[in-house]
């Protein structure tokens, strides 16, 4: 080994190091790109869901709320809010009670507003939820309660 470390060996590092990390990036990204067809929801994505989406962004839900770790952490993770209410059985009747009950008014809690959403919106909006809900994310978060 030399003892002095020249221009063209620093070059050379330099170089070879890029193409290694270059090569790892194009790798990782290949990899991803072939798992998401796997990971995807697209056969449960309907104009319900899409009016729910469109209704999540147009009263600005992420606001507040976080969904899929996205967003405010002022009021609870939603991305699994479909398991933890219910579920298939009675997720829609608890989620449409509970968006006519707001706000609670419980003093010392932070309040939701009252959205005045009709019934064909809250059918949506928790199609919306149920749709994120069941896309794969790795488990993510890792506790059911957000």
């Amino acid at each position: 080994m030399a003892e002095r470390f020249t221009k063209s060996m620093a070059r050379n590092m330099y170089m070879g190091g890029s193409l290694f990390f270059i090569l790892i990036f194009i790798g990782l990204t290949l990899d991803t790109v072939r798992q998401l067809p796997e990971r995807d929801n697209r056969e449960n994505l309907t104009e319900s869901v899409a009016h729910g989406k469109k209704l999540w962004e147009d009263n600005n839900c992420v606001g507040c709320h976080s969904l899929m770790g996205e967003g405010a952490y002022f009021a609870p993770e939603l991305g699994n809010v479909f398991y933890r209410r219910g579920g298939e059985e009675s997720f829609k009747v608890f989620f449409k009670s509970w968006m006519n009950a707001q706000p609670l008014g419980i003093e010392g809690r932070r309040a939701m507003p009252q959205f005045n959403l009709n019934d064909e919106d809250l059918e949506a909006l928790a199609d919306f939820l149920e749709y994120a809900a069941k896309i794969n994310t790795n488990d993510w978060p890792p506790n059911i309660e957000g």
